[in-house]
């Protein structure tokens, strides 16, 4: 484990990245011996930092959800971020690509909750009783580690590579989708580039809330009412260029829109 004077020194670093839009090296490359706790850490020290300026935390992402990607970054459960209220972007106000580094879109089924979820032994049962609707949802993401070459802590450290949200403005109640069967698909400027199902998040995304709430109560943290919960991509992760217009539409759900500039 690192001391917690590097960790302090490498939340810096981050943050300095984000802020410069200036990438670092890999912190897994540099300190072989650095570890979940250590990355966890690390991201905490950056948004305490930021709640101390007024930033204000409007729910959490899940990350690394498909079995395909804990394979390959070697790890047998998801990581998780903090959404942020500032995080927040807008279909009708195209993103500047310009203040990131490395930008690209997942498309996600959003869940929103509507009561407080258990910590420690929260299940999915839970989940279903507390989610007052699902939304259609573009998860914005970025890496402050140059060219995305990250480890499972580089992502974890970096708010599991979050930078933003948007939420389409269709809302269904999960008792009217079968939340393991909605059929996703992305359209880069009207051309399909990638398609996937909600069920290749754990085969149930509902699981991956689950996991979150029992995960960040570790961390003394509750998932409350009215938290918006992005629980893993339905497909692979696009890359964003200036000009792209993105559409992604859920069966059942409705769509939502991400321009760029």
């Amino acid at each position: 484990m690192l001391t917690d004077a590097l960790r302090k020194e490498l939340a810096d670093e981050l943050a300095a990245a984000e802020r410069t839009r200036v990438p670092i090296d890999p912190l897994a490359v540099r300190y072989p011996e650095i570890d979940v706790v250590d990355a966890y850490e690390i991201q905490l020290i950056n948004m305490r930092q930021r709640f101390d300026g007024g930033a204000k935390v409007v729910g959490h992402k899940v990350g690394l959800s498909s079995k395909a990607m804990q394979q390959m970054m070697g790890v047998d459960e998801p990581d998780y971020g903090h959404l942020l209220a500032e995080m927040e972007v807008f279909e009708d106000v195209p993103v500047d690509t310009a203040k990131y580094l490395y930008p690209r879109v997942e498309v996600e089924v959003g869940f929103i909750l509507g009561a407080d979820l258990p910590g420690e032994d929260c299940t999915e049962e839970d989940v279903r009783k507390a989610t007052v609707a699902y939304a259609p949802s573009i998860e914005l993401i970025d890496t402050r580690i140059k060219d995305w070459k990250i480890a499972l802590c580089d992502t974890i450290a970096d708010n599991a590579s979050s930078a933003g949200y948007v939420l389409g403005k269709q809302r269904v109640s999960p008792d009217q989708l079968d939340i393991k069967n909605i059929d996703a698909v992305l359209t880069r400027n009207g051309e399909v580039i990638a398609e996937g199902r909600s069920d290749a998040v754990l085969g149930d995304p509902t699981i991956a809330v689950a996991w979150l709430a029992r995960k960040v109560a570790s961390f003394g943290v509750r998932l409350k009412a009215g938290d918006i919960v992005l629980p893993g991509s339905c497909t692979r992760a696009i890359d964003a260029r200036p000009g792209d217009e993105f559409i992604a539409e859920f069966a059942g759900l409705g769509s939502v829109h991400l321009g760029f500039a």
